[in-house]
């Protein structure tokens, strides 16, 4: 480590959701500074507005964190770890090294937002350069804009307008080498990673997720080049399908920004110049980021995505409130519809879901039960390693018809054909809900009707080894849209 020069002191890079080496624009602006470089991690769980990490997210971030860490020391580098408020941490380390410049990626949430506003004056008051930049989407959410100069609210136009932006160009390497600075004495005290309490204990809960992932930039870049492999090629008539691996699985290291958006759009186009993947499947690739874009496109303009509903007349829907016992069985996959509970166990054991299985999931929750959606999203805040405070929120508003280019509130989905028609031989309900895999495919989506030797020869004793249906799916459906019936009643 290298003490500040005479010319000047260290440049301080501040990483949030930016934790990789690669195309990593405030990393780059340091290392061109020629200053030593000191790289801070805040955990910030006391500035006012910003919402603590779920249980997954946690697990996931002390790995990224501890992969970041080894990947800057390769390097010459070093993470440093702080706690508490950014506002009053950052600047205290910058004034204790005498920094002369501070870089960051940029944030689009309302509370980020307004904390990274707060440090960037006070560094600028103490005479720093501070620059942000762009490293986490391919388009700010500002650069979009409607012919009557609104923001988007349908999907579609919002991404016509995206694709006829300039490219995002191309990603940038990492350093080969940079020269750490000191840690300055009279700085605030270092948190060692262990000590900010992000891993499971008792019970530790974590063997699925540790079974399914590999966080940090190079489990990132290996999941990439899998998907680009193995997947891409047959991803536009086959991401609907749970029981086949041809999801790219890029949400958590997107999320924590392992890996940029930019850096997954270039190497798809890449693999089409290449030849190696149909340009079909990857423009259906490239759009599921664009639906990423969008949703932070929303929260930008939307700060209060996750807590209110983005069309007011919502507000008067008659939402019931679950009981508990409904309430637990969609946690925890016992609701008697396989495909739902499929998807609820994949979710607590791996800490994801398949996309479709999600909008499956949900509308259960939503439309079956006619619970309020802030519930769901509450649930996979916690339990999601890619919760992530745009997709999460817009997602699950897409779903109750809430949102903006929203599923209409009366499209319910009916959990039994949709295990038929994207899980039409079992498999993926045999992965999660072993208890049924002696089933023929005909009766796996619906055990309750199926004959009782068929049941006998399987194995299977309901509601001994697995239950009945929580509710009526033909009930639930009238009462749903009967309640929004009386919403377009009411709201006229």
């Amino acid at each position: 480590m290298v003490k500040a020069n005479a010319q000047g002191g260290p440049a301080l890079v501040w990483l949030r959701d930016d934790l990789r080496l690669a195309d990593q624009p405030a990393l780059a602006a340091a290392v061109a500074s020629g200053a030593p470089i000191l790289c801070l991690y805040v955990f910030d769980e006391e500035s006012p507005g910003l919402r603590p990490l779920g249980g997954a997210s946690r697990w996931w971030l002390h790995h990224s964190l501890t992969a970041l860490g080894e990947a800057l020391a390769a390097i010459g580098g070093r993470l440093d770890i702080l706690q508490g408020r950014a506002g009053d941490v950052v600047p205290a380390v910058a004034r204790a090294a005498g920094a002369s410049c501070a870089f960051w990626t940029r944030r689009y949430e309302a509370a980020t937002i307004e904390i990274d506003t707060a440090v960037k004056a006070a560094l600028v008051a103490d005479g720093l350069r501070v620059e942000s930049f762009n490293g986490q989407l391919l388009f700010e959410p500002w650069t979009l804009r409607t012919k009557m100069g609104d923001y988007y609210r349908v999907f579609t136009p919002f991404w016509r307008s995206c694709l006829a932006l300039p490219d995002p160009g191309q990603p940038t390497p990492a350093p080969r080498k940079l020269t750490g600075a000191e840690w300055p004495a009279k700085a605030p005290k270092r948190a060692a990673l262990k000590s900010l309490g992000l891993l499971p204990t008792k019970p530790d809960w974590a063997g699925g997720l540790r079974g399914a992932w590999t966080p940090g930039e190079a489990g990132a870049k290996a999941r990439l080049a899998a998907f680009l492999d193995d997947g891409i090629a047959s991803y536009a008539s086959h991401r609907d399908r749970p029981d086949i691996p041809a999801t790219s699985r890029l949400s958590p290291h997107l999320r924590f920004g392992e890996i940029s958006a930019r850096q997954a759009f270039a190497a798809a186009r890449h693999a089409v110049d290449a030849g190696k993947a149909p340009a079909k499947d990857v423009e259906k690739f490239v759009a599921e980021l664009g639906w990423r874009e969008f949703s932070y496109h929303l929260l930008f303009h939307n700060p209060d995505l996750a807590h209110k509903n983005f069309q007011a007349r919502f507000d008067a829907f008659p939402w019931r409130q679950p009981s508990s016992a409904e309430l637990k069985a969609w946690k925890t996959g016992r609701t008697g519809f396989p495909i739902v509970d499929a998807g609820m166990r994949e979710l607590w054991h791996t800490g994801t879901m398949h996309n479709r299985v999600r909008m499956i999931a949900a509308s259960f929750l939503v439309k079956d039960f006619m619970a309020d959606w802030r519930i769901g999203e509450d649930w996979f805040w916690d339990t999601l390693c890619d919760a992530d405070p745009a997709s999460n929120a817009a997602s699950w508003q897409w779903v109750a018809g809430s949102g903006a280019d929203a599923a209409p509130y009366f499209r319910v989905f009916n959990p039994i054909l949709q295990g038929l028609k994207f899980d039409p031989l079992g498999a993926y309900v045999r992965t999660w809900v072993p208890e049924l895999a002696a089933l023929p495919d005909e009766w796996i989506h619906k055990p309750w009707e199926a004959p009782p030797l068929v049941l006998k020869a399987a194995n299977v004793a309901l509601p001994r080894d697995y239950p009945l249906p929580v509710v009526d799916h033909a009930m639930a459906r009238d009462r749903a849209l009967a309640a929004f019936t009386s919403l377009k009643a009411a709201t006229a």
